[in-house]
């Protein structure tokens, strides 16, 4: 029990920084492209950790570990790198509520990803809380849906992307070294960013790489580098061992709850009544998904006899 409630309040940090520190974000791409950011700050994050790695006594990992640990941190990076480059190219064509709920839908993909590919399950209480959370999302996203668009096809094969990572970290952190898999993973974003922006902002290039001195972007890649990345990545990994992927994206919904605070804080932004309402429906999924199975049975034996009756 107390495993699990370590496990959720780190899972909450790092939602919370991720969430508070978007408002960094958003100042810093505006300075510096997109995939430019993204590409120093995964490279500085995959460095702290290929440093510490050096630094530490060495595992004693076989031929087949090490091909595992590279294979499967690859794939994870290769996940990763998907979710933030379609988010990315999303904005293009929608608009950042739209794409922020579509991105989120990735809360409701990951328990039926799970029950496919890690044969996990769904309880009644996650699915009840997965639920009200997208209602949440639905909420602060304040958004039109009634036209969809290219962008909002890209948003959701974020979300997508965003699900197998959760997935496949849950699948993968019992049977690798957990370091070498982060480490890995984040050098896999850092340099298909990289070729994504050779790509994309080849004009800005050098222009970009000028703006790396001034205090906002500097300020913005180091935090999260540092907290959002290499430290935020690492605690994931870490404590997917002891909780299921479908609470590890639950919890990461409270994401835009905190984003939205950072902007009441910092841009003095107010909540509106209906982002209010959108945050206690994402609590409120959270607190129904810890309840026990019991719990809900009222719910089933009413199901079950009106399923009777309007057989």
């Amino acid at each position: 029990m107390q495993k699990r409630w370590v496990a959720d309040l780190t899972l909450t940090g790092i939602a919370f920084v991720w969430g508070i520190t978007f408002v960094l974000v958003q100042d810093a791409i505006a300075t510096l492209p997109p995939f430019h950011f993204l590409m120093i700050r995964f490279a500085l994050a995959a460095f702290f950790l290929f440093i510490y790695l050096l630094c530490r006594k060495p595992e004693n990992l076989s031929k087949s570990d090490r091909k595992r640990n590279w294979t499967a941190g690859a794939l994870l990076g290769l996940f990763l790198f998907l979710g933030y480059a379609l988010q990315t190219f999303s904005l293009l064509y929608t608009t950042s509520g739209k794409s922020g709920f579509l991105t989120g839908t990735s809360v409701a993909l990951v328990p039926v990803f799970a029950l496919f590919i890690l044969r996990e399950k769904m309880k009644f209480s996650s699915a009840i809380g997965a639920l009200l959370a997208l209602c949440g999302l639905y909420l602060l996203a304040f958004t039109d849906f009634s036209s969809v668009n290219y962008g909002d096809v890209l948003a959701f094969l974020c979300a997508i992307f965003f699900a197998l990572q959760i997935i496949y970290t849950g699948k993968y952190t019992n049977s690798t070294s957990m370091m070498h898999l982060v480490t890995i993973q984040l050098a896999t974003v850092a340099v298909l960013s990289g070729i994504c922006a050779l790509f994309t902002e080849r004009r800005t290039i050098f222009a970009g790489l000028g703006h790396l001195f001034t205090p906002g972007v500097i300020i913005a890649l180091v935090v999260t580098s540092l907290f959002c990345t290499s430290l935020a990545f690492i605690a994931q990994t870490h404590v997917q061992k002891q909780t299921s992927p479908t609470k590890v994206a639950l919890i990461f919904s409270l994401e835009p709850v905190f984003a939205a605070l950072g902007d009441y804080f910092w841009n003095g932004i107010a909540l509106t009544g209906r982002s209010f309402l959108g945050c206690l429906f994402i609590l409120a999924g959270m607190i129904l998904s810890e309840l026990p199975a019991s719990s809900f049975s009222f719910l089933k034996r009413k199901a079950g006899k009106n399923l009777k009756k309007n057989g």
